[in-house]
């Protein structure tokens, strides 16, 4: 196996790995996001730019990994590095699509403690008047 196959593999297996996480979180991704967009429009937005960046991100960790022309590593090894840098890729951007989310997601506020106002009386029971 020559090292552009070996790359073009892994960039491959990259792609799909992407499209199977999106796929994945389309779904419930859209639903938080039409509640805290308000309307479909803007959900569909965003889900699209989350989905875009969900797939270029870990291609682009892929294609970092350039291949071994001199031969000296085995294909498989050549093809874990490139999965090691896809994976970190696709983590990262996971988290940070999930913290940014989350930021937008309104939080309940607590209701104010009353101060206990210490009782005030302008008579004093049990005087004998």
């Amino acid at each position: 196996m020559t090292s552009i196959t070996v790359f073009l593999v892994g960039v491959a297996g990259t792609a799909l790995v992407s499209f199977g996480a999106v796929a994945y979180l389309t779904p419930s991704l859209r639903a938080v996001l039409k509640d805290l967009c308000g309307t479909a429009e803007r959900a569909n937005f965003w889900t699209a730019f989350s989905n875009l960046t969900l797939i270029f991100t870990p291609l682009i960790f892929a294609m970092h990994a350039t291949p071994d022309a001199s031969g000296q590593s085995a294909p498989v090894l050549q093809l874990a590095a490139q999965a090691e840098g896809a994976f970190i890729g696709l983590v990262c951007t996971v988290l940070v699509v999930g913290f940014v989310i989350s930021r937008f997601i309104p939080r309940p506020v607590a209701a104010p403690c009353a101060l206990a106002a210490p009782a005030v009386s302008g008579t004093v029971t049990g005087a004998g008047n």
